[in-house]
């Protein structure tokens, strides 16, 4: 009776975890992390930082801790402004701050004594050095995605543009008509081939036989992506070489006029 009771428990457990959705670990987001201080160097306890995105005027708020610091994450990339605010200093802004895929952006703010209505515009390049991970990687950006030549508009030969990136045979060109083991024929950082971990917004492209790409992305879709080779955090596993991972356009409040209806209003 007892082992009757155990074995259905058991069947019961098992159902419900094979019920359960998978949790991707993954991500494709940027963060946004800094800390607000004086002049002096003391750090700024209960200011108040907003994240505005210049692409769709989306906010986004936090308030700094005991340390002075403050993190924003699961940032679209693109490009957006900092701002903030703390009772007795000047108010703080400075745009464009650039996030890109897979990247910790650090913006430290230092605030001058004076009114709240009084503002400091900082007008800067963002940092190239990233110091908040130890991780190895060059991001291929929106332009370089979608103006550079492609024979059959393939991406993934883009991710040649990597240092340690070697393409392998036929993973050059168009993917029609092409051996599915050609798609992902690239030596990352030494480790052998097709045997990298591709991620289109955080899903895994690669299944199961023989991790081969199950789809390549298309060019006009694309945003920028990134090419990770070495000193990877542990989220990321099942892969040898290097991990890719693509992000799609967010869009912006602007609307594009196609190029047609542009040239007849104009004639």
């Amino acid at each position: 009776m007892v082992r009757d009771k155990v074995g259905m428990l058991a069947c019961i457990l098992g159902t419900m975890l094979l019920a359960l959705s998978p949790a991707w670990g993954q991500t494709t987001f940027g963060t946004v992390v800094g800390t607000v201080s004086d002049t002096s160097g003391a750090v700024i306890p209960a200011a108040q930082v907003v994240l505005t995105s210049l692409a769709t005027s989306e906010k986004r708020t936090a308030t700094t801790d005991d340390t002075g610091g403050y993190t924003f994450v699961n940032v679209l990339p693109g490009n957006y402004r900092v701002e903030v605010e703390k009772e007795g200093f000047k108010h703080f802004t400075r745009d464009p701050v650039v996030v890109q895929v897979n990247q910790s952006t650090r913006i430290d703010v230092s605030l001058q004594l004076g009114q709240v209505s009084q503002t400091v515009e900082v007008t800067a390049q963002t940092p190239l050095l990233q110091t908040t991970t130890a991780d190895l990687g060059q991001v291929v950006g929106g332009r370089q995605v979608n103006e550079l030549p492609l024979n059959g508009r393939n991406p993934m030969n883009l991710v040649a543009l990597a240092p340690s990136v070697v393409p392998q045979g036929n993973s050059q060109g168009t993917p029609v008509g092409k051996n599915p083991f050609d798609y992902a024929n690239y030596q990352i950082g030494g480790a052998i081939t097709n045997q990298g971990a591709e991620y289109l917004d955080g899903v895994p492209l690669n299944n199961s036989y023989a991790n081969n790409l199950s789809l390549i992305p298309t060019q006009d879709a694309l945003q920028e992506f990134k090419v990770q080779t070495n000193n990877l955090n542990a989220e990321w596993g099942r892969f040898a070489g290097g991990v890719i991972n693509f992000t799609t356009k967010a869009g912006t409040n602007q609307i594009m006029v196609p190029l047609m209806n542009t040239c007849v209003m104009m004639c």
